[in-house]
Protein backbone atom coordinates (compact mmCIF):
# COMPACT_ATOMS: atom_id res chain seq x y z
CA UNK A 1 0.00 0.00 0.00
CA UNK A 2 1.13 3.40 -0.98
CA UNK A 3 2.75 5.15 2.52
CA UNK A 4 2.26 9.06 3.40
CA UNK A 5 5.42 10.55 5.03
CA UNK A 6 4.14 9.83 8.71
CA UNK A 7 3.92 5.62 7.58
CA UNK A 8 0.49 5.97 7.56
CA UNK A 9 -1.31 4.07 4.26
CA UNK A 10 -2.42 6.18 1.78
CA UNK A 11 -5.27 5.36 -1.31
CA UNK A 12 -4.08 4.47 -4.59
CA UNK A 13 -6.70 5.52 -7.30
CA UNK A 14 -4.38 4.31 -10.05
CA UNK A 15 -7.21 1.50 -10.63
CA UNK A 16 -9.55 4.17 -11.42
CA UNK A 17 -7.15 6.58 -13.46
CA UNK A 18 -3.25 7.47 -13.42
CA UNK A 19 -4.17 10.86 -12.37
CA UNK A 20 -5.53 13.83 -13.72
CA UNK A 21 -4.01 13.93 -16.58
CA UNK A 22 -4.54 10.34 -17.71
CA UNK A 23 -5.75 10.03 -21.44
CA UNK A 24 -8.16 7.24 -20.66
CA UNK A 25 -9.79 9.76 -18.90
CA UNK A 26 -10.99 11.80 -22.20
CA UNK A 27 -11.60 8.67 -23.72
CA UNK A 28 -13.99 7.80 -21.72
CA UNK A 29 -15.83 11.02 -21.59
CA UNK A 30 -16.12 11.09 -25.11
CA UNK A 31 -17.37 7.32 -24.67
CA UNK A 32 -20.17 8.92 -22.10
CA UNK A 33 -21.08 11.20 -24.65
CA UNK A 34 -21.62 8.89 -27.33
CA UNK A 35 -23.55 6.37 -25.45
CA UNK A 36 -25.62 9.10 -24.07
CA UNK A 37 -26.72 10.24 -27.81
CA UNK A 38 -27.00 7.14 -29.15
CA UNK A 39 -29.80 6.15 -26.22
CA UNK A 40 -31.81 9.14 -27.19
CA UNK A 41 -31.52 8.32 -31.31
CA UNK A 42 -32.65 4.79 -30.58
CA UNK A 43 -34.91 4.83 -28.01
CA UNK A 44 -36.51 8.73 -27.60
CA UNK A 45 -40.17 8.41 -28.58
CA UNK A 46 -39.94 4.56 -29.58
CA UNK A 47 -39.66 2.84 -25.76
CA UNK A 48 -43.44 1.50 -25.78
CA UNK A 49 -43.02 -0.37 -28.93
CA UNK A 50 -39.96 -2.50 -27.80
CA UNK A 51 -40.30 -5.81 -27.15
CA UNK A 52 -38.25 -6.96 -23.74
CA UNK A 53 -34.83 -8.08 -25.30
CA UNK A 54 -35.24 -4.65 -26.92
CA UNK A 55 -35.81 -2.70 -23.81
CA UNK A 56 -33.16 -4.63 -22.24
CA UNK A 57 -30.56 -3.86 -24.82
CA UNK A 58 -31.32 0.26 -24.13
CA UNK A 59 -31.04 -0.62 -20.23
CA UNK A 60 -27.79 -2.19 -20.93
CA UNK A 61 -26.56 1.08 -22.31
CA UNK A 62 -28.53 3.25 -19.85
CA UNK A 63 -26.32 0.61 -17.25
CA UNK A 64 -22.55 1.19 -19.00
CA UNK A 65 -23.08 4.94 -18.68
CA UNK A 66 -23.64 5.01 -15.22
CA UNK A 67 -20.46 2.97 -14.44
CA UNK A 68 -18.63 5.23 -17.07
CA UNK A 69 -19.95 8.56 -15.28
CA UNK A 70 -19.57 6.50 -11.78
CA UNK A 71 -15.66 5.96 -12.41
CA UNK A 72 -14.89 9.47 -13.64
CA UNK A 73 -17.40 11.41 -11.10
CA UNK A 74 -16.04 9.00 -8.23
CA UNK A 75 -12.31 9.90 -9.33
CA UNK A 76 -12.43 13.77 -9.51
CA UNK A 77 -13.91 13.56 -6.08
CA UNK A 78 -11.47 10.85 -4.14
CA UNK A 79 -8.31 13.12 -6.08
CA UNK A 80 -10.10 16.34 -5.04
CA UNK A 81 -10.90 15.00 -0.95
CA UNK A 82 -7.13 14.89 -0.11
CA UNK A 83 -5.88 17.79 -2.15
CA UNK A 84 -8.21 20.74 -1.34
CA UNK A 85 -5.99 23.41 -1.95
CA UNK A 86 -4.28 22.02 -4.99
CA UNK A 87 -6.07 24.27 -7.57
CA UNK A 88 -5.70 21.77 -10.49
CA UNK A 89 -7.57 19.19 -8.34
CA UNK A 90 -9.96 21.32 -7.57
CA UNK A 91 -10.75 22.79 -11.33
CA UNK A 92 -10.46 19.27 -12.37
CA UNK A 93 -13.43 18.31 -10.22
CA UNK A 94 -15.66 20.93 -11.36
CA UNK A 95 -15.03 20.27 -14.86
CA UNK A 96 -15.59 16.96 -14.94
CA UNK A 97 -18.79 17.40 -13.00
CA UNK A 98 -19.96 19.79 -15.60
CA UNK A 99 -19.07 18.03 -18.39
CA UNK A 100 -20.66 14.83 -16.81
CA UNK A 101 -24.11 17.00 -16.26
CA UNK A 102 -23.70 18.36 -19.93
CA UNK A 103 -22.98 14.98 -21.71
CA UNK A 104 -25.87 13.60 -19.15
CA UNK A 105 -28.75 15.59 -20.84
CA UNK A 106 -29.81 13.83 -23.71
CA UNK A 107 -30.94 10.74 -21.20
CA UNK A 108 -33.52 12.43 -19.64
CA UNK A 109 -36.42 11.30 -21.53
CA UNK A 110 -35.85 7.95 -20.67
CA UNK A 111 -37.31 7.90 -17.18
CA UNK A 112 -40.10 10.49 -18.31
CA UNK A 113 -40.88 8.37 -21.04
CA UNK A 114 -40.61 4.84 -18.68
CA UNK A 115 -43.47 6.82 -16.43
CA UNK A 116 -46.35 7.01 -19.16
CA UNK A 117 -46.20 3.54 -19.73
CA UNK A 118 -48.93 1.87 -18.75
CA UNK A 119 -48.48 -1.11 -15.96
CA UNK A 120 -49.55 -3.63 -18.47
CA UNK A 121 -46.02 -2.53 -20.61
CA UNK A 122 -43.98 -2.95 -17.57
CA UNK A 123 -45.59 -6.38 -16.33
CA UNK A 124 -45.17 -7.55 -20.40
CA UNK A 125 -41.21 -6.86 -19.76
CA UNK A 126 -40.87 -7.94 -16.77
CA UNK A 127 -41.66 -11.58 -17.21
CA UNK A 128 -38.45 -11.89 -19.12
CA UNK A 129 -36.33 -13.14 -16.58
CA UNK A 130 -33.23 -10.59 -17.53
CA UNK A 131 -34.98 -7.82 -17.93
CA UNK A 132 -36.69 -8.99 -14.15
CA UNK A 133 -33.54 -8.50 -12.66
CA UNK A 134 -33.78 -4.62 -13.74
CA UNK A 135 -37.21 -4.35 -11.28
CA UNK A 136 -35.54 -2.44 -8.50
CA UNK A 137 -34.64 0.55 -11.08
CA UNK A 138 -37.93 -0.01 -12.78
CA UNK A 139 -39.73 0.42 -9.57
CA UNK A 140 -37.82 3.40 -8.24
CA UNK A 141 -37.82 5.38 -11.49
CA UNK A 142 -41.88 4.68 -11.47
CA UNK A 143 -42.37 5.89 -7.86
CA UNK A 144 -41.40 9.69 -9.20
CA UNK A 145 -44.27 9.39 -11.73
CA UNK A 146 -45.93 12.45 -10.64
CA UNK A 147 -42.87 14.98 -9.52
CA UNK A 148 -41.37 14.67 -12.63
CA UNK A 149 -41.40 18.10 -15.31
CA UNK A 150 -41.56 17.85 -18.82
CA UNK A 151 -38.15 17.13 -20.85
CA UNK A 152 -37.11 20.60 -21.54
CA UNK A 153 -37.43 21.32 -17.91
CA UNK A 154 -35.66 18.36 -16.58
CA UNK A 155 -32.62 19.25 -18.84
CA UNK A 156 -32.53 22.73 -18.29
CA UNK A 157 -32.91 22.00 -13.67
CA UNK A 158 -29.98 18.81 -14.76
CA UNK A 159 -27.47 21.90 -16.62
CA UNK A 160 -28.04 24.71 -14.09
CA UNK A 161 -27.36 22.17 -11.09
CA UNK A 162 -23.50 23.05 -12.07
CA UNK A 163 -24.02 27.03 -11.30
CA UNK A 164 -26.55 26.76 -8.91
CA UNK A 165 -26.78 24.34 -6.07
CA UNK A 166 -24.09 22.14 -6.67
CA UNK A 167 -22.06 25.43 -6.90
CA UNK A 168 -22.75 26.64 -3.46
CA UNK A 169 -21.97 23.35 -2.01
CA UNK A 170 -18.38 23.59 -3.48
CA UNK A 171 -17.87 26.95 -2.30
CA UNK A 172 -18.64 25.98 1.42
CA UNK A 173 -16.66 22.79 0.47
CA UNK A 174 -13.50 24.94 -0.50
CA UNK A 175 -13.91 27.90 2.16
CA UNK A 176 -14.12 25.05 4.80
CA UNK A 177 -10.86 23.45 3.36
CA UNK A 178 -8.88 26.48 3.49
CA UNK A 179 -10.09 27.60 7.37
CA UNK A 180 -7.41 27.30 9.84
CA UNK A 181 -7.88 27.22 13.45
CA UNK A 182 -5.15 29.08 16.15
CA UNK A 183 -4.24 27.58 19.61
CA UNK A 184 -1.94 28.65 21.91
CA UNK A 185 0.43 30.31 18.57
CA UNK A 186 -0.35 26.88 16.76
CA UNK A 187 -1.87 26.83 13.72
CA UNK A 188 -4.53 23.80 12.90
CA UNK A 189 -6.90 22.05 10.10
CA UNK A 190 -10.10 21.11 10.64
CA UNK A 191 -9.60 18.05 11.31
CA UNK A 192 -6.59 18.88 13.73
CA UNK A 193 -8.53 21.13 15.79
CA UNK A 194 -11.47 18.61 16.39
CA UNK A 195 -9.13 15.95 18.15
CA UNK A 196 -8.88 18.79 20.68
CA UNK A 197 -11.96 18.62 21.59
CA UNK A 198 -11.22 15.02 22.90
CA UNK A 199 -8.16 16.37 24.93
CA UNK A 200 -8.18 15.98 28.87
CA UNK A 201 -7.70 19.24 29.54
CA UNK A 202 -10.98 21.16 29.91
CA UNK A 203 -8.94 24.48 29.18
CA UNK A 204 -7.68 23.15 26.05
CA UNK A 205 -11.15 21.94 24.99
CA UNK A 206 -12.39 25.19 25.49
CA UNK A 207 -10.28 27.23 23.97
CA UNK A 208 -10.33 24.91 20.87
CA UNK A 209 -14.38 25.09 20.71
CA UNK A 210 -14.06 28.99 20.99
CA UNK A 211 -11.45 29.45 18.47
CA UNK A 212 -13.89 26.69 16.06
CA UNK A 213 -16.71 28.99 16.99
CA UNK A 214 -14.68 32.66 16.37
CA UNK A 215 -13.70 31.10 12.92
CA UNK A 216 -17.33 30.35 12.12
CA UNK A 217 -18.85 33.80 13.54
CA UNK A 218 -15.80 35.24 10.73
CA UNK A 219 -16.98 33.44 8.27
CA UNK A 220 -20.68 33.19 9.30
CA UNK A 221 -21.95 36.24 6.48
CA UNK A 222 -20.59 33.85 3.40
CA UNK A 223 -21.84 30.53 5.32
CA UNK A 224 -25.89 32.14 5.61
CA UNK A 225 -25.65 33.55 2.23
CA UNK A 226 -23.92 29.87 0.64
CA UNK A 227 -27.16 28.34 3.18
CA UNK A 228 -29.67 30.40 2.49
CA UNK A 229 -29.27 30.36 -1.63
CA UNK A 230 -28.86 26.16 -1.08
CA UNK A 231 -32.42 26.33 0.69
CA UNK A 232 -34.43 28.58 -2.21
CA UNK A 233 -32.62 26.39 -4.66
CA UNK A 234 -34.55 23.44 -3.51
CA UNK A 235 -37.73 25.04 -2.32
CA UNK A 236 -37.71 26.02 -6.14
CA UNK A 237 -37.58 23.09 -7.11
CA UNK A 238 -39.45 21.13 -4.54
CA UNK A 239 -42.46 23.57 -5.62
CA UNK A 240 -42.27 22.92 -9.60
CA UNK A 241 -42.18 19.23 -8.70
CA UNK A 242 -45.20 18.90 -5.86
CA UNK A 243 -43.61 17.93 -3.11
CA UNK A 244 -45.86 18.69 -0.14
CA UNK A 245 -42.78 19.44 2.45
CA UNK A 246 -39.29 20.53 2.21
CA UNK A 247 -38.17 16.99 3.26
CA UNK A 248 -40.78 15.34 1.06
CA UNK A 249 -38.53 14.91 -1.87
CA UNK A 250 -35.61 13.14 1.00
CA UNK A 251 -37.94 10.53 1.89
CA UNK A 252 -38.99 9.64 -1.28
CA UNK A 253 -35.35 8.85 -2.71
CA UNK A 254 -35.02 7.07 0.86
CA UNK A 255 -38.39 4.79 0.10
CA UNK A 256 -39.90 6.28 3.54
CA UNK A 257 -43.31 7.81 4.24
CA UNK A 258 -43.32 11.11 5.46
CA UNK A 259 -45.65 10.30 8.58
CA UNK A 260 -42.84 7.35 9.45
CA UNK A 261 -39.81 10.31 9.70
CA UNK A 262 -42.28 12.31 12.05
CA UNK A 263 -42.53 9.51 14.58
CA UNK A 264 -39.25 8.94 14.55
CA UNK A 265 -38.54 12.33 15.48
CA UNK A 266 -41.65 12.66 17.82
CA UNK A 267 -39.84 9.46 19.82
CA UNK A 268 -36.82 11.13 20.18
CA UNK A 269 -37.37 13.80 20.95
CA UNK A 270 -39.52 12.53 24.23
CA UNK A 271 -37.03 10.71 25.22
CA UNK A 272 -34.44 13.85 25.21
CA UNK A 273 -34.73 13.64 29.10
CA UNK A 274 -33.87 10.12 29.80
CA UNK A 275 -31.29 9.73 27.68
CA UNK A 276 -29.54 12.90 26.62
CA UNK A 277 -30.34 14.81 29.91
CA UNK A 278 -29.44 12.03 32.57
CA UNK A 279 -26.53 11.04 30.67
CA UNK A 280 -25.04 14.68 31.24
CA UNK A 281 -26.11 15.23 34.49
CA UNK A 282 -23.59 11.97 34.90
CA UNK A 283 -21.17 13.59 33.16
CA UNK A 284 -20.98 16.77 35.13
CA UNK A 285 -20.73 14.67 38.24
CA UNK A 286 -17.67 12.57 36.67
CA UNK A 287 -16.26 15.90 35.54
CA UNK A 288 -16.72 17.56 38.87
CA UNK A 289 -18.73 20.87 37.73
CA UNK A 290 -22.55 21.41 38.30
CA UNK A 291 -23.02 22.05 34.48
CA UNK A 292 -20.97 20.69 31.91
CA UNK A 293 -19.72 23.32 29.02
CA UNK A 294 -20.83 22.75 25.29
CA UNK A 295 -17.35 21.78 24.01
CA UNK A 296 -17.29 18.75 27.27
CA UNK A 297 -20.27 16.65 25.64
CA UNK A 298 -17.45 14.56 24.13
CA UNK A 299 -14.57 14.78 26.56
CA UNK A 300 -12.79 11.74 28.02
CA UNK A 301 -13.23 11.36 31.85
CA UNK A 302 -10.33 11.68 34.03
CA UNK A 303 -10.23 8.31 34.80
CA UNK A 304 -10.44 7.17 31.23
CA UNK A 305 -7.15 5.80 29.56
CA UNK A 306 -4.88 7.92 27.59
CA UNK A 307 -4.20 5.15 25.71
CA UNK A 308 -3.61 5.62 22.06
CA UNK A 309 -3.35 2.99 19.30
CA UNK A 310 -1.10 2.67 16.15
CA UNK A 311 -3.03 2.01 13.02
CA UNK A 312 -1.46 -1.84 12.75
CA UNK A 313 -3.37 -1.91 16.34
CA UNK A 314 -6.60 -0.55 15.05
CA UNK A 315 -7.00 -2.54 12.24
CA UNK A 316 -6.19 -5.54 14.29
CA UNK A 317 -9.09 -4.56 16.93
CA UNK A 318 -11.76 -4.14 14.66
CA UNK A 319 -10.73 -7.28 12.52
CA UNK A 320 -11.15 -9.49 15.58
CA UNK A 321 -14.32 -7.72 16.68
CA UNK A 322 -16.16 -8.23 12.86
CA UNK A 323 -14.30 -11.97 13.02
CA UNK A 324 -16.09 -12.97 16.44
CA UNK A 325 -19.27 -12.00 15.17
CA UNK A 326 -18.83 -13.40 11.55
CA UNK A 327 -15.45 -14.76 9.76
CA UNK A 328 -17.54 -14.41 6.46
CA UNK A 329 -17.36 -10.27 7.30
CA UNK A 330 -13.89 -10.26 8.81
CA UNK A 331 -12.42 -12.03 5.33
CA UNK A 332 -14.53 -9.05 3.59
CA UNK A 333 -12.78 -6.47 5.83
CA UNK A 334 -9.32 -7.81 5.71
CA UNK A 335 -9.45 -6.78 1.59
CA UNK A 336 -9.24 -2.86 2.39
CA UNK A 337 -6.03 -3.42 4.35
CA UNK A 338 -4.67 -5.67 1.61
CA UNK A 339 -5.11 -3.69 -1.22
CA UNK A 340 -4.93 0.50 -1.55
CA UNK A 341 -8.45 1.02 -0.75
CA UNK A 342 -7.54 3.39 2.31
CA UNK A 343 -6.08 7.09 2.86
CA UNK A 344 -5.61 7.22 6.57
CA UNK A 345 -3.56 10.24 7.84
CA UNK A 346 -4.73 14.01 8.15
CA UNK A 347 -2.60 16.52 5.95
CA UNK A 348 -2.90 20.13 5.02
CA UNK A 349 -5.64 20.08 2.27
CA UNK A 350 -7.77 17.12 3.17
CA UNK A 351 -11.16 17.69 4.39
CA UNK A 352 -11.94 16.85 7.65
CA UNK A 353 -13.95 13.79 9.12
CA UNK A 354 -14.57 10.13 7.29
CA UNK A 355 -16.52 8.49 4.80
CA UNK A 356 -16.98 5.69 2.35
CA UNK A 357 -17.41 5.72 -1.46
CA UNK A 358 -18.21 3.50 -3.26
CA UNK A 359 -18.60 5.48 -7.30
CA UNK A 360 -18.99 2.27 -9.48
CA UNK A 361 -21.41 -0.09 -7.44
CA UNK A 362 -19.61 -3.45 -9.14
CA UNK A 363 -16.85 -2.39 -8.24
CA UNK A 364 -14.71 -1.82 -4.37
CA UNK A 365 -15.19 1.53 -1.98
CA UNK A 366 -12.45 3.34 -0.90
CA UNK A 367 -12.07 4.32 3.02
CA UNK A 368 -11.20 8.00 3.86
CA UNK A 369 -10.21 8.64 7.61
CA UNK A 370 -7.97 11.07 9.18
CA UNK A 371 -6.80 8.42 11.71
CA UNK A 372 -4.54 10.22 15.18
CA UNK A 373 -4.55 6.68 16.76
CA UNK A 374 -7.34 8.15 19.84
CA UNK A 375 -9.98 5.31 20.68
CA UNK A 376 -12.42 6.91 18.73
CA UNK A 377 -10.22 6.82 15.95
CA UNK A 378 -10.97 3.10 15.87
CA UNK A 379 -14.14 3.09 16.51
CA UNK A 380 -14.65 5.34 13.45
CA UNK A 381 -12.82 2.78 11.50
CA UNK A 382 -14.61 0.05 12.40
CA UNK A 383 -18.03 2.37 10.92
CA UNK A 384 -16.25 3.19 7.70
CA UNK A 385 -15.47 -0.51 7.42
CA UNK A 386 -19.11 -1.29 8.17
CA UNK A 387 -19.82 0.57 4.73
CA UNK A 388 -17.01 -0.76 3.01
CA UNK A 389 -18.19 -4.52 3.84
CA UNK A 390 -21.83 -3.59 3.19
CA UNK A 391 -20.45 -2.00 -0.28
CA UNK A 392 -18.96 -5.11 -1.11
CA UNK A 393 -22.28 -7.54 0.01
CA UNK A 394 -24.08 -5.50 -3.28
CA UNK A 395 -21.57 -5.95 -5.98
CA UNK A 396 -23.88 -8.09 -8.00
CA UNK A 397 -27.10 -5.97 -7.66
CA UNK A 398 -26.55 -4.40 -10.85
CA UNK A 399 -25.04 -0.65 -11.39
CA UNK A 400 -28.67 0.90 -12.40
CA UNK A 401 -30.73 -1.39 -9.14
CA UNK A 402 -28.60 0.08 -6.82
CA UNK A 403 -29.88 3.29 -5.02
CA UNK A 404 -28.42 4.05 -1.67
CA UNK A 405 -30.94 4.87 0.80
CA UNK A 406 -29.33 6.93 3.69
CA UNK A 407 -31.20 5.33 6.29
CA UNK A 408 -30.12 1.72 5.22
CA UNK A 409 -26.39 3.02 4.77
CA UNK A 410 -25.73 3.07 8.12
CA UNK A 411 -26.95 0.62 9.58
CA UNK A 412 -23.39 -1.80 8.70
CA UNK A 413 -21.46 1.08 9.47
CA UNK A 414 -23.24 1.34 13.01
CA UNK A 415 -23.50 -2.26 13.48
CA UNK A 416 -19.94 -2.85 12.78
CA UNK A 417 -18.81 0.27 15.94
CA UNK A 418 -21.04 -1.86 17.90
CA UNK A 419 -19.06 -4.97 17.32
CA UNK A 420 -15.70 -3.58 18.01
CA UNK A 421 -17.03 -1.35 21.24
CA UNK A 422 -18.16 -4.70 22.97
CA UNK A 423 -15.22 -6.68 21.63
CA UNK A 424 -13.27 -3.57 23.64
CA UNK A 425 -15.90 -3.57 26.83
CA UNK A 426 -15.27 -7.45 27.41
CA UNK A 427 -11.39 -7.22 27.17
CA UNK A 428 -12.03 -4.78 30.64
CA UNK A 429 -12.15 -6.17 34.10
CA UNK A 430 -12.27 -3.05 35.98
CA UNK A 431 -15.22 -0.91 36.74
CA UNK A 432 -14.49 2.51 36.04
CA UNK A 433 -12.30 1.61 32.81
CA UNK A 434 -16.10 0.21 31.85
CA UNK A 435 -17.47 3.52 32.89
CA UNK A 436 -15.32 5.13 30.89
CA UNK A 437 -16.08 3.17 28.14
CA UNK A 438 -19.93 2.81 28.42
CA UNK A 439 -19.63 6.47 29.21
CA UNK A 440 -17.71 7.21 25.87
CA UNK A 441 -20.15 4.52 24.15
CA UNK A 442 -23.25 6.10 24.97
CA UNK A 443 -21.87 9.95 24.25
CA UNK A 444 -21.55 8.78 20.51
CA UNK A 445 -24.90 7.09 20.46
CA UNK A 446 -26.60 9.91 21.64
CA UNK A 447 -24.67 12.10 18.67
CA UNK A 448 -26.12 9.61 16.57
CA UNK A 449 -29.72 9.20 17.64
CA UNK A 450 -30.37 11.96 19.47
CA UNK A 451 -28.28 15.09 18.63
CA UNK A 452 -29.14 14.54 14.80
CA UNK A 453 -32.76 14.83 15.47
CA UNK A 454 -32.03 17.82 16.97
CA UNK A 455 -30.49 18.52 13.60
CA UNK A 456 -33.23 17.65 11.72
CA UNK A 457 -35.62 19.99 13.94
CA UNK A 458 -33.04 23.14 13.01
CA UNK A 459 -32.93 21.75 9.46
CA UNK A 460 -36.68 21.83 9.06
CA UNK A 461 -37.61 25.12 10.86
CA UNK A 462 -34.87 27.13 9.07
CA UNK A 463 -36.09 25.68 5.44
CA UNK A 464 -39.54 26.36 6.86
CA UNK A 465 -38.47 30.01 7.79
CA UNK A 466 -37.04 30.24 4.50
CA UNK A 467 -40.42 30.25 2.39
CA UNK A 468 -40.89 33.96 4.49
CA UNK A 469 -37.57 35.19 3.08
CA UNK A 470 -33.97 35.12 3.57
CA UNK A 471 -33.64 33.79 7.15
CA UNK A 472 -30.81 35.81 8.79
CA UNK A 473 -27.66 34.84 10.30
CA UNK A 474 -28.69 36.01 13.90
CA UNK A 475 -32.18 33.90 13.48
CA UNK A 476 -30.03 31.02 12.45
CA UNK A 477 -28.20 31.11 15.30
CA UNK A 478 -31.32 31.40 17.86
CA UNK A 479 -32.79 28.72 16.06
CA UNK A 480 -29.78 26.35 16.46
CA UNK A 481 -29.16 27.42 20.24
CA UNK A 482 -32.90 27.10 20.93
CA UNK A 483 -32.69 23.48 19.63
CA UNK A 484 -29.34 22.44 21.21
CA UNK A 485 -30.90 23.72 24.40
CA UNK A 486 -33.76 21.60 24.09
CA UNK A 487 -32.14 18.41 23.33
CA UNK A 488 -28.98 18.49 25.41
CA UNK A 489 -30.81 19.54 28.89
CA UNK A 490 -29.84 21.91 31.55
CA UNK A 491 -26.90 20.39 32.59
CA UNK A 492 -25.36 21.37 29.54
CA UNK A 493 -24.28 25.28 29.07
CA UNK A 494 -24.94 25.91 25.87
CA UNK A 495 -24.22 29.74 25.02
CA UNK A 496 -22.71 32.25 22.60
CA UNK A 497 -19.28 30.19 22.63
CA UNK A 498 -21.17 27.90 20.21
CA UNK A 499 -23.80 29.96 18.26
CA UNK A 500 -21.98 29.62 15.31
CA UNK A 501 -21.38 25.89 14.93
CA UNK A 502 -24.78 25.51 12.58
CA UNK A 503 -22.51 26.34 9.68
CA UNK A 504 -19.77 23.46 10.45
CA UNK A 505 -22.24 20.97 9.67
CA UNK A 506 -21.73 20.40 6.39
CA UNK A 507 -25.02 17.53 5.61
CA UNK A 508 -26.93 21.12 5.74
CA UNK A 509 -25.44 21.84 2.73
CA UNK A 510 -25.20 19.17 0.97
CA UNK A 511 -27.29 16.63 1.54
CA UNK A 512 -30.68 18.39 2.77
CA UNK A 513 -32.77 16.40 5.39
CA UNK A 514 -29.71 14.00 5.85
CA UNK A 515 -29.10 13.51 8.91
CA UNK A 516 -32.47 12.10 10.68
CA UNK A 517 -30.91 8.87 8.33
CA UNK A 518 -28.04 8.72 11.58
CA UNK A 519 -31.06 8.23 13.79
CA UNK A 520 -33.24 6.20 11.68
CA UNK A 521 -30.23 3.53 11.23
CA UNK A 522 -28.99 3.83 14.97
CA UNK A 523 -32.48 3.14 16.48
CA UNK A 524 -32.62 0.38 13.73
CA UNK A 525 -29.52 -1.43 14.41
CA UNK A 526 -30.08 -0.93 18.23
CA UNK A 527 -32.96 -3.50 17.87
CA UNK A 528 -31.51 -5.27 15.68
CA UNK A 529 -28.36 -5.52 17.91
CA UNK A 530 -31.25 -6.67 20.60
CA UNK A 531 -32.09 -9.42 18.65
CA UNK A 532 -29.36 -10.94 18.25
CA UNK A 533 -28.13 -10.74 22.48
CA UNK A 534 -31.43 -12.84 22.51
CA UNK A 535 -30.10 -15.29 20.61
CA UNK A 536 -33.98 -16.31 19.21
CA UNK A 537 -32.97 -15.82 15.93
CA UNK A 538 -31.05 -18.85 14.10
CA UNK A 539 -28.54 -18.28 11.90
CA UNK A 540 -28.98 -14.70 12.85
CA UNK A 541 -25.17 -13.69 11.24
CA UNK A 542 -25.86 -15.26 8.52
CA UNK A 543 -29.25 -13.71 7.49
CA UNK A 544 -27.89 -9.99 8.66
CA UNK A 545 -25.41 -10.22 5.95
CA UNK A 546 -28.15 -10.91 3.46
CA UNK A 547 -30.07 -8.36 4.89
CA UNK A 548 -27.06 -5.93 3.90
CA UNK A 549 -27.11 -7.42 0.43
CA UNK A 550 -30.86 -6.54 -0.25
CA UNK A 551 -30.76 -2.65 1.58
CA UNK A 552 -30.70 -0.65 -1.72
CA UNK A 553 -33.34 -2.87 -3.38
CA UNK A 554 -35.17 -4.61 -0.79
CA UNK A 555 -38.22 -2.96 1.07
CA UNK A 556 -37.66 -2.49 4.69
CA UNK A 557 -40.61 -4.70 5.57
CA UNK A 558 -39.67 -7.69 4.02
CA UNK A 559 -35.76 -7.40 4.67
CA UNK A 560 -36.36 -6.87 7.96
CA UNK A 561 -39.20 -9.37 8.86
CA UNK A 562 -36.74 -12.55 9.87
CA UNK A 563 -35.71 -10.13 12.53
CA UNK A 564 -39.28 -9.90 13.64
CA UNK A 565 -39.31 -6.12 12.96
CA UNK A 566 -41.26 -3.53 11.85
CA UNK A 567 -40.16 0.19 11.22
CA UNK A 568 -43.49 1.71 10.50
CA UNK A 569 -44.76 0.53 13.77
CA UNK A 570 -44.07 3.14 17.06
CA UNK A 571 -42.54 1.42 19.07
CA UNK A 572 -39.82 0.01 16.93
CA UNK A 573 -37.94 3.74 17.49
CA UNK A 574 -38.75 3.01 21.45
CA UNK A 575 -37.26 -0.19 21.33
CA UNK A 576 -34.02 0.92 19.43
CA UNK A 577 -33.29 4.21 22.66
CA UNK A 578 -33.96 1.71 25.22
CA UNK A 579 -30.80 0.03 24.41
CA UNK A 580 -28.99 3.31 24.81
CA UNK A 581 -31.48 4.23 28.44
CA UNK A 582 -30.44 0.29 29.13
CA UNK A 583 -26.25 1.41 29.09
CA UNK A 584 -27.36 4.96 30.87
CA UNK A 585 -28.98 2.52 34.20
CA UNK A 586 -25.50 0.41 33.77
CA UNK A 587 -23.39 3.69 34.53
CA UNK A 588 -25.64 4.71 36.95
CA UNK A 589 -24.89 1.07 38.50
CA UNK A 590 -21.17 1.35 38.02
CA UNK A 591 -21.14 4.87 38.83
CA UNK A 592 -22.55 3.69 42.66
CA UNK A 593 -20.35 0.76 42.83
CA UNK A 594 -17.22 3.21 41.95
CA UNK A 595 -18.90 5.82 44.77
CA UNK A 596 -19.22 3.17 47.30
CA UNK A 597 -15.26 1.74 47.13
Amino acid sequence: MKQTTNNLPAWDLSDLYNGIKDPQIEKDLKKYKKNALELRQKYRGKLEKLSPDEFLDALKLLEKNSILGGRLGGFAYLNMSTQMKNADAMMFYQNISEKLTDYAKPTVFFSLELNKLPESKIREWLKNKKVGFYKPFIKRVRRYKKFELSEELEELLLEKSVTSSEAWVRLYEETSARLRYSVDGHSYNDAEISKLLLDKNADVRHKAGREINRVAQENAPLFSLIYNMIVKDKAIEDKKRGFKHPISARNMSEDVKDEVVETLTETVRKNYQNIAHRFYKLKAKWLGVEKISYWDRNAPLPFSSDKTYTWDQAVRLVLAGYEKFSPKLKNIAEDFFTHNWVDVPPRDGKRSGAYCSGPIVSQHPYLFLNFTGKQNDVLTLAHELGHGCHHQLRLKNGDLNEHSRMTTEEVASVFGEMLVFQSLLHSLDNDKAKLALIASKVGDMINTAIRQIAFHCFETRVHNERRAGEVSEERLCEIWLEEMRDSLGEYVEVGDDCKYIWSQVGHFFFLPFYVYAYSFADCLVNSLYEVYQQKEVENFEDKYLHLLSKTAIGDYEKILQPFGLNPNKPDFWQQGLNLISSYIDELERLDKNCSDK
